[in-house]
């Protein structure tokens, strides 16, 4: 058993705690009984006031749920370690990995930009625009039907432009 000091004795006595022998023993050891006495009497005097004046705020009911489910939460989780006594934790997305996940992303980026905008040589034209260049208007259905081809190496744009047809047979549709 540990001693107390005299202010937790003082406490005590105060708050009607000590047992027969304990305050036996501390009102010994008190000076002047008197005016411990009054001076017991007036905290006591306080500590009603206090509590009289001082209440608890009269919470809502929205607030007083919260608190309550605060109060719950807060009893069910465990309580951590003291960050004194646990050593630091390390991140799994230090800045070397960091570093290196950004490296490899631009590396991949790089090889597939490569793959796909590496230029192939076109083997001429499509197989669709030789037939409807060579494909031949009849004069019987459309009399005044042109065909015009506007075309652009360098952009590999080829725009066709029919003017009076009124229909292309059936054997020149696309395929």
């Amino acid at each position: 058993m540990f001693m107390k000091t005299f202010e937790e004795k003082w406490t005590a006595w105060i708050d009607g705690k000590l047992d027969e022998k304990e305050l036996a023993e501390f009102k010994a050891s008190l000076p002047n009984l008197k005016a411990a006495e009054m001076e017991k009497e007036q905290a006591l005097k306080l500590g009603n006031l206090l509590r009289q004046e001082l209440g608890l705020p009269k919470m809502a009911n929205e607030e007083f749920f919260h608190h309550q489910l605060r109060t719950e939460i807060a009893r069910d989780l465990p309580q951590p370690a003291s960050r004194e006594s646990s050593p630091p934790r390390a991140s799994w997305w230090s800045i070397g990995r960091l570093a290196s996940a950004g490296a490899a992303s631009l590396a991949i980026f790089a090889v597939c930009t490569f793959f796909v905008m590496r230029e192939e040589k076109v083997g001429g034209q499509s197989t669709y625009l030789t037939q409807i260049i060579n494909a031949r208007v009849d004069p019987e259905v459309s009399p005044n039907a042109t065909i015009s081809m506007f075309e652009t190496k360098e952009d590999k744009v080829t725009v066709l432009w029919v003017e009076g047809l009124q229909s292309l047979p059936s054997e020149y549709a696309a395929q």
